[in-house]
């Protein structure tokens, strides 16, 4: 055997490989160490930016305003001093903890004042409040107090419109999870719009704006059991959009609502 030969003949378990064997194993480790730095970066520049929204996960806070039953649970809320062009009430989508809506916390206490703890979940605009479990209390009305209730004007009428969208449930969409839309979400949105979580419309307007409208039947009724099958679908509903506060609405029967292909 040549001396070339035996420089180029390695046993496994000696410890050093022979120059050769070596310098060509260097060679590979580091092209296999740009190639994953390299996908890496790719990876980061080609992913979908999050959208900016925000679960205060455990943040409680306190909050004084007048329930509205319906048609999803709500807290209204006075704006302090002149409000200028927005409007003079906030209106807070309320939720309970886990994949249910707080229509049992509210039950019966539409249009009266109270106090909540809870944390905010909040989005493009649109916020929601986790109420903790039992911490809503009503407030004990004192005769001849004024402001004892929030003004709840009429929500105002913008027309009929024919929009392409998808329905999400509020709460992760809103925050609890990010992104909480599009198919991979479909199974969470189902049972969490079937826990009563108000179901959104999310749908871009002419200017290509996402926008977000609540959506309930054509008299003004909620349509979580009717839309559980189309969460997370494209879909195309025909009704009537008014504006509470900051808040889109859709009104339109569940029963029109046509699935695109």
């Amino acid at each position: 055997m040549s001396e070339q030969e035996r420089e180029d003949f390695y046993v496994g378990y000696l410890r050093n490989a022979p120059r050769i064997v070596a310098r060509w194993v260097r060679r590979v480790c580091m092209a296999l160490f740009v190639v994953a730095g390299l996908l890496a970066i790719l990876l980061v520049i080609g992913q979908r930016k999050f959208p900016l929204s925000v679960f205060e996960f455990r943040q409680f806070r306190q909050f004084e305003g007048v329930v509205r039953e319906k048609p999803y649970p709500a807290l209204l809320v006075q704006r302090p001093g002149d409000t200028g062009k927005l409007p003079s009430i906030s209106q807070y989508l309320l939720a309970a903890p886990g994949k249910r809506g707080a229509a049992g916390e509210t039950a019966g206490l539409d249009g009266q004042r109270v106090l909540l703890q809870g944390s905010l979940i909040y989005r493009d605009g649109l916020t929601m409040i986790e109420v903790v479990p039992q911490s809503l209390k009503p407030m004990i009305s004192v005769p001849g107090a004024g402001g004892q209730q929030a003004p709840d004007a009429p929500a105002e009428d913008l027309g009929a419109f024919t929009l392409v969208g998808e329905i999400v449930d509020s709460k992760c969409y809103l925050g609890v999870m990010n992104p909480g839309n599009t198919k991979p979400h479909r199974e969470c949105a189902a049972r969490c719009i079937s826990g009563g979580i108000p179901p959104l419309f999310i749908a871009h307007d002419a200017d290509g704006r996402t926008v977000s409208l609540l959506l309930v039947s054509d008299n003004n009724e909620p349509v979580n059991q009717e839309v559980l099958d189309m969460a997370a679908e494209p879909v195309e509903i025909t009704g009537q959009v008014a504006k509470d506060g900051e808040q889109l609405i859709l009104r339109a029967d569940p029963k029109a609502y046509r699935r695109i292909r």
